[in-house]
């Protein structure tokens, strides 16, 4: 059964959400956030990333500064997850994302992945340049100043054709600086199209096909 677990972490425990899939994993996956915390959406992602044979860990990234966020789609939800990503910063973010990788890489063996949406898409990049871990990012918004960073590891990017966080000028310049990284666009998509409980943003085309690209990357990546 899913459960909750408590990371060591440079910065303090930090809770995270477990999920195991009923039979021989495939490797590891790091599901990490949007800013709206450890909600009960980015936990149903976990589930569903056991449900396809991997071992999920989706680690409550607002721990160190604020515990049990779990906020709305609304914009007071917005205006507070926003705060607190800039009151975490992306340091600290990485340090709670190599925390949890250790455990499934050094405690148990796995081989790991992360895979992240909206600000956690721009966390998964950093896991890929600084911690060497195959990732994929949905629609991340906040990972220009960052696209010079190297490369470790296989990337799989995934943007909306309509997000307006992400123009397509930040998509060719993707392409162009990242010229090993798989890059899918999605016509018809916006920000968040991912998002299955948000009839404002959720495209279910576009989610099931980017789902399907990225449980066979994650299969390669981490074979």
């Amino acid at each position: 059964m899913p459960h909750w677990l408590d990371l060591d972490t440079a910065h303090g425990p930090v809770r995270a959400w477990r999920a195991d899939p009923a039979g021989p994993s495939r490797g590891a996956v790091l599901v990490l956030q949007e800013i709206f915390g450890l909600n009960p959406h980015i936990r149903a992602v976990a589930e569903r990333f056991a449900d396809a044979g991997f071992v999920a860990l989706a680690p409550a990234l607002y721990d160190p500064i604020a515990r049990g966020v779990e906020l709305g789609y609304d914009a007071a939800g917005t205006e507070r997850g926003r705060a607190l990503r800039e009151q975490l910063g992306f340091d600290r973010a990485i340090d709670i994302v190599k925390a949890a990788a250790d455990l499934l890489q050094h405690g148990e063996g796995l081989r790991v992945g992360a895979v992240g949406f909206c600000w956690g898409g721009s966390v998964a990049f950093l896991a890929n340049t600084r911690l060497g871990l195959p990732a994929v990012s949905y629609y991340g918004a906040r990972t220009m100043p960052f696209l010079d960073e190297p490369l470790r590891a296989p990337m799989l990017f995934h943007f909306g054709a309509e997000d307006p966080s992400i123009p397509p000028e930040d998509i060719e310049a993707h392409r162009r600086r990242q010229p090993n990284a798989r890059i899918h666009v999605y016509p018809g998509a916006g920000h968040a199209f991912n998002r299955d409980v948000d009839n404002h943003a959720h495209h279910p085309a576009s989610a099931g096909l980017a789902w399907r690209r990225t449980v066979d990357f994650l299969a390669e990546s981490l074979r």
